[in-house]
């Protein structure tokens, strides 16, 4: 899997999540347990990633949805 962006922003996360189930693409959010070894204060990110073949599309969602800049640089 390929990552797609790294964030400790839940809001942002969920975002992607709905953008992604909606175009049908496969993807999973690691470190989402994480907050249990730092404490909840969400200073650990958060990824989203990708299956390799879907990774064109996704990038495209996030740009035409206006969140690039969050993006992880291919």
């Amino acid at each position: 899997m390929i990552e797609l962006l790294r964030t400790n922003d839940p809001v942002l996360i969920s975002f992607v999540e709905v953008l992604m189930r909606d175009a049908g693409i496969n993807f999973m959010v690691a470190d989402q347990n994480m907050s249990i070894v730092e404490g909840s204060i969400g200073i650990l990110p958060r990824r989203v990633l990708v299956e390799k073949d879907s990774e064109r599309q996704a990038r495209r969602i996030l740009v035409d949805a206006g969140i690039e800049h969050e993006m992880k640089d291919a």
